[in-house]
């Protein structure tokens, strides 16, 4: 094939011959090469990819082995102080219940001393100086509050000890008058006797009253005797321990029997005049380790 070419400028021509055969070949071996480069320079990209890709992928698993790791140790660490936290409320609860024991036994005022309310706080604070506080420092608040709460209870317990010592011993001593109504009628110590006019000592107090109205008990104790007694005529004893001992005497119905467990302020017979009597009456009296004692001091109490 001849390519003939003109210009515009005069005389000048232009003359090729082409090989169709030539160029078609060097056209396709071209073509090849194109796609050699094409194909060698995608596969070179296509490798450095995948070793990015495999790179990324490492780090990838890295990092979530990393943060199971932390979730792991988090959550132990969390499991530890729940535990913690359960014990201390285990604490405060039995803190709850001895308070409150406290506050019953010693007659105080159960409104102002309830341990179930929140106790009542306030004040001014400024937001701007709030910072989160710190693991270590929120441990060490928390081994604190659990040293002085433990502290605190062994500290309660004794007082609860002595309250309830002094409690029974309360309970226990000989204090108040054995009627419910009724006026002293005749003093401990010497007197004329009522039915010979004569001087004797008396070995007790009297409270006369309305027969039948109540005879009661002035301390807690064991009742060791009930019946019929020479002079006393139906005779009630109470051992109160330690010593002391109370008689209650001249009763028309005894209401408690040998044996019996009485409590202070209990109503244990009915006022009568049975015995050497000359009306309706309570003989009284107080006797420690065996011997009558002036009760005056302890029914004032």
């Amino acid at each position: 094939m001849n390519i003939i070419l003109f210009t515009n400028k005069r005389g000048q021509v232009w003359n090729f011959e082409l090989n169709l055969m030539r160029f078609g070949i060097g056209a396709v071996t071209g073509m090849i090469i194109l796609i050699a480069v094409a194909v060698y320079t995608g596969t070179r990209i296509a490798a450095d990819d995948l070793q990015h890709v495999v790179k990324w992928q490492g780090m990838v698993e890295g990092q979530q082995a990393e943060i199971a790791e932390a979730r792991r140790s988090a959550q132990a660490d969390i499991d530890a102080l729940t535990l913690r936290i359960g014990k201390m409320q285990g604490q405060m609860l039995r803190l709850n219940a001895l308070g409150d024991r406290l506050v019953e036994q010693g007659s105080l005022d159960k409104e102002e001393f309830d341990f179930d309310a929140v106790p009542a706080v306030g004040g001014p604070g400024e937001s701007e100086a709030v910072q989160s506080v710190p693991l270590a420092d929120f441990l060490s608040m928390l081994d604190a509050l659990g040293s002085e709460m433990q502290d605190r209870e062994q500290k309660l317990s004794v007082l609860e000890s002595l309250l309830m010592s002094r409690s029974l011993h309360e309970r226990v001593m000989p204090s108040g008058k054995p009627v419910a109504d009724g006026w002293l009628s005749s003093k401990y110590g010497k007197r004329n006797d009522p039915f010979t006019g004569k001087q004797d000592f008396h070995k007790g107090l009297d409270f006369a009253g309305k027969k039948g109205s109540e005879v009661i008990t002035v301390g807690d104790g064991v009742v060791s005797w009930a019946g019929k007694r020479s002079g006393y005529g139906n005779l009630i004893e109470v051992n109160h321990g330690n010593g002391y001992s109370t008689r209650y005497g001249h009763n028309q119905k005894h209401l408690v029997k040998a044996g019996d467990k009485v409590k202070k302020g209990q109503q244990i017979a009915l006022m009568g005049s049975t015995g050497r009597s000359t009306g309706p009456h309570v003989h009284f009296e107080l006797l420690r380790n065996g011997k009558t004692v002036n009760p005056s001091k302890y029914i004032a109490k």
